[in-house]
């Protein structure tokens, strides 16, 4: 039987967050490092639009 967690929460749409230490979530400052975690990419972000375009990004392209 397959596991419906599983099928909701596939590894492939599997990311790492990493917040830099002064980072202000409370005052929208996040900068940090992701890293997706089957391809291995990572990149750094300064802004929640660079994280959220480059997972976009990593997500198309383990599409195509």
């Amino acid at each position: 039987m397959v596991d419906p967690e599983k099928l909701s929460l596939p590894a492939d749409r599997a990311f790492v967050v990493q917040l830099h230490a002064e980072a202000k979530i409370e005052h929208g400052q996040v900068h940090g490092r992701v890293e997706h975690i089957v391809s291995y990419q990572a990149t750094r972000f300064t802004t929640l639009a660079e994280l959220l375009a480059f997972m976009a990004r990593v997500l198309k392209e383990q599409q195509e």
